[in-house]
């Protein structure tokens, strides 16, 4: 049986100021894991028609948002992985500012925000493509990692680069035969950042 939604364990750190400028590491996966976005070949992502409507709205993100820099990302016939960089200095906006506004309204810059207007957007362009428009095509949370250095940042941009080639092995393929020994590295951190990075 599904757990209640008040019963589900967040994903994100508790207390942690997600409208501050740092970098993120992000993992969105389709409803029920169904492979809507393309198949692997060979190593490669094959894409179908929905799996580039999911690289044309990430790119969008960064347009229409000063305060966001995109790095390394991917689609995966399942899922989505992408580092950003949430900078509100590019906003001009106050960095202590509060995650969510007088009355529990969010905030425009967090990261929260952000994702949900992208899978909003992918989820309306999908349902048109298809003529559906009640279908979901979203898990209902997503997996977010604060970036905390370099370090960490150029295996992610690997893992990422990666992600076809090792297929296999992701947790996100119902079919996988192995486990890849990235997620054990990834479980490692548990607490906030030290300091900001930068994306170079």
């Amino acid at each position: 049986m599904r757990p209640k939604v008040l019963h589900r364990r967040s994903l994100r750190l508790p207390g942690y100021d997600y409208s501050q400028g740092n970098a993120y590491f992000v993992t969105i996966c389709t409803a029920d894991r169904a492979p809507i976005f393309g198949q692997i070949v060979d190593g490669t992502v094959r894409f179908s028609d929905a799996g580039k409507i999911i690289t044309e709205e990430w790119l969008k993100t960064a347009r229409i948002r000063t305060y966001v820099e995109l790095d390394q990302f991917i689609v995966m016939p399942n899922h989505f992985h992408g580092i950003l960089l949430v900078d509100r200095e590019e906003e001009g906006t106050a960095r202590r500012a509060p995650t969510v506004q007088q009355f529990g309204g969010p905030v425009s810059s967090s990261m929260p925000t952000i994702i949900r207007a992208f899978k909003s957007a992918v989820t309306n362009r999908i349902n048109t493509l298809s003529a559906s428009p009640n279908n979901k095509i979203w898990q209902r949370n997503y997996y977010e990692h604060v970036i905390r250095s370099e370090a960490s940042l150029h295996r992610i941009r690997e893992y990422i680069l990666n992600n076809p080639q090792t297929w296999e092995l992701d947790r996100e393929n119902p079919g996988r035969t192995g486990e890849n020994d990235f997620y054990r590295w990834l479980a490692n951190f548990k607490s906030r950042p030290g300091k900001k990075i930068r994306l170079r």
